[in-house]
């Protein structure tokens, strides 16, 4: 009995110095954390490791957020791609280029040249008599009997 009182009252003191160690390489992790060797930030991952493995009601606040931020926050490749306002560079861009092609649009528009000349109403007129001679689609096209469409002739 005595035994088990003085082991745990030892494993007590170990833990109390494994925390207190900890502590101080813990507070405002997550601002220093940039900061930091490669080394140090292993040391500092391998120490809360170890004390998460005992009681966790033992570990500090600071501990637990600190553990928490090793294992879950925004550095290495959870670091956000995009930075703030990035949003706004994205649809500004966007907006440009579709202004940029309307704008291109309009002035191939109106530069450039007549309308080809099938499309003025003679030509048109004439493929209706060219179909028509050559007896083109006779079961339901402009050579069938009762054709009341317009056949080639456009607006």
């Amino acid at each position: 009995m005595f035994r088990a009182a003085a082991a745990r009252t030892q494993v007590g003191r170990v833990i109390g110095r494994r925390n207190a160690s900890t502590n101080v390489a813990v507070q405002n992790l997550e601002t220093r954390w940039k900061t930091l060797s490669t080394a140090e930030q292993n040391t500092i991952a391998k120490q809360l490791e170890e004390a998460q493995k005992g009681d966790w009601k033992v570990l500090s606040t600071e501990e637990k957020k600190a553990a928490y931020y090793v294992a879950f926050g925004p550095h290495g490749p959870r670091e956000p791609i995009t930075q703030p306002g990035h949003t706004g560079k994205v649809l500004g861009g966007v907006a440009a280029v579709l202004a940029a092609s309307a704008g291109l649009f309009y002035v191939i528009r109106v530069n450039g040249a007549e309308k080809p000349q099938t499309f003025t109403k003679e030509w048109q007129e004439a493929t209706n008599e060219y179909l028509k001679s050559q007896n083109s689609n006779p079961i339901s096209g402009i050579s069938s009997e009762g054709y009341k469409g317009t056949g080639y002739v456009g607006n």
